[in-house]
């Protein structure tokens, strides 16, 4: 009897189909993930110190007004004095050091500053201000005062804090390497944000990481715009990159120009005019140098240098780096107290002025007491993300343990197209901004090491399970 024929096969079934390479974003999200991961692991630490004195200095102008008003407010009298007579007065009460620089009384209630250097006990940097009352001659006070910015002792502290964690030139560092990173930081975890917005809005309200995770990443895409800002502009006045972006200015003929103080000159280099003092009286006083300044319109507050040698002439510029900002100056011969060069803050280059005001905004200047708040909202924010980022890891972890980091390679994935000018491009910013191409090198070739070390490593062992089996 014929048997049925088989239903069965010993054919192996048709292999599937390769999956498709992964293309665009998807090529590059683990890279972006993992730079961001490690560049916020191990910058972090920075980052959270220049914040948490960042926060401290947005609310330094506030304290120094309530901690310094008897020395920087008066009643308001019926008449001034003249301005001469104002200095004679600081002058008898210190004698020792050089007039470099007036600050006529700018409101009704404000006192009088006359800045002394070369006195003992005073920073090299730092000059002793001392506070006329305008209507009395009566001195209310000294104390020190460090830059153009006119900040006072807490102010002072504050800011060098932040900005060198008083270690000098080498603390610099610490907070250039912050500023260097911290766009690179808030531009990848933005752009991992965007990637992934529609599940970020499925997982509000939910337990745990993803919690932590949606936290994280709303607060960071909000304030990014203001990471994004703070990191240029505190760039601007860095070690090395700053000196780069200087030359980059000149290179364009962008540089910030001032007054010429001879005869005849024309605007000088950047702040030429304003480093040395000397006999606030010399010349025709300083009544007719203020008088001959207020023709020209240059309105409160202003600050009147005296001539550095007997072939200078008097700088009187203003001071005023709120809104809208008053920067214009002039030099006057103190001989004749003619005018001889007029500078406007409208004639200066657009980079120039760009940097003027990114560097207020950054101080929280350039708008008073709204941009100190903005600032301080920044700043808590950072702090919060970098809490949240570290409890993030934690999330990932098992136990008692932090997570482990992504995992390494993935920038294998990513076309040579994209790839090789991705590549030049980090080359080229790496340059120019040295505190973010010199650990970034030093991580890949770390990364690169460790990874090497456990390849060879893997191989080890799958030969000798080989060998045992």
């Amino acid at each position: 009897m014929p048997t049925a024929p088989s239903t069965t096969t010993d054919e192996a079934p048709p292999p599937a189909p390769p999956a498709p390479s992964p293309r665009g974003w998807t090529t590059l999200r683990p890279l972006v993930l993992r730079l961001h991961f490690y560049a916020g692991l191990l910058v972090a630490p920075f980052l959270l110190v220049a914040a948490v004195t960042g926060l401290l200095y947005a609310g330094s102008y506030q304290a120094e007004k309530l901690l310094y008003a008897h020395e920087m407010t008066v009643p308001v009298g019926d008449a001034e004095l003249p301005l001469s007579a104002q200095v004679a007065a600081a002058r008898e009460a210190h004698p020792e050091g050089t007039v470099t620089a007036v600050r006529p009384s700018p409101a009704p209630d404000a006192t009088t500053r006359v800045l002394l250097s070369g006195v003992e006990g005073v920073g090299a940097d730092h000059t002793l201000a001392v506070f006329v009352d305008p209507y009395t001659g009566k001195v209310r006070g000294a104390l020190e005062q460090y830059g153009s910015s006119g900040a006072l002792p807490l102010r002072t502290w504050i800011s060098e804090l932040h900005r060198n964690l008083h270690l000098g030139e080498t603390g610099r560092l610490y907070s250039e390497l912050a500023a260097s990173w911290l766009w690179v930081v808030a531009l990848g975890g933005l752009v991992l944000w965007f990637s992934r917005r529609r599940a970020l809005r499925k997982v509000r309200g939910t337990g745990g990481r993803r919690r932590t995770l949606g936290l994280h990443g709303t607060v960071g895409a909000w304030a990014a715009a203001g990471f994004l800002f703070l990191s240029a502009t505190g760039l601007t006045w860095s070690t090395y990159a700053g000196a780069n972006i200087d030359e980059l200015r000149t290179s364009l003929g962008q540089s910030t120009p001032s007054v010429a103080t001879a005869a005849g000159g024309e605007h000088a280099g950047h702040d030429a005019a304003a480093t040395t003092g000397g006999d606030a009286g010399h010349g025709v006083g300083l009544d007719k140098v203020l008088a001959a300044a207020r023709a020209e319109g240059l309105g409160d507050p202003v600050e009147i240098v005296p001539p550095a040698d007997a072939s200078s002439a008097y700088v009187v510029k203003q001071i005023q780096r709120s809104w809208p900002t008053k920067q214009d100056s002039v030099a006057i011969d103190p001989a004749t107290g003619q005018v001889t060069d007029v500078l406007r803050f409208a004639d200066h280059p657009v980079l120039a002025k760009l940097t003027r005001w990114g560097i207020d905004l950054h101080s929280g200047a350039l708008f008073g007491l709204v941009n100190q708040i903005a600032l301080m909202l920044l700043a808590l924010s950072l702090i919060l993300l970098i809490v949240w980022g570290y409890r993030m890891w934690w999330q990932r972890g098992r136990g008692s343990a932090f997570g482990r980091p992504i995992p390494r390679g993935s920038w294998q994935q990513v076309p040579p197209y994209v790839l090789v000018p991705g590549l030049a491009a980090v080359a080229v910013v790496g340059y120019f901004v040295p505190l973010l191409g010199i650990p970034l090198a030093c991580f890949v070739a770390v990364d690169v090491v460790l990874g090497e070390i456990a390849h060879r490593r893997g191989r080890r062992n799958a030969g000798s399970e080989a060998a045992a089996g």
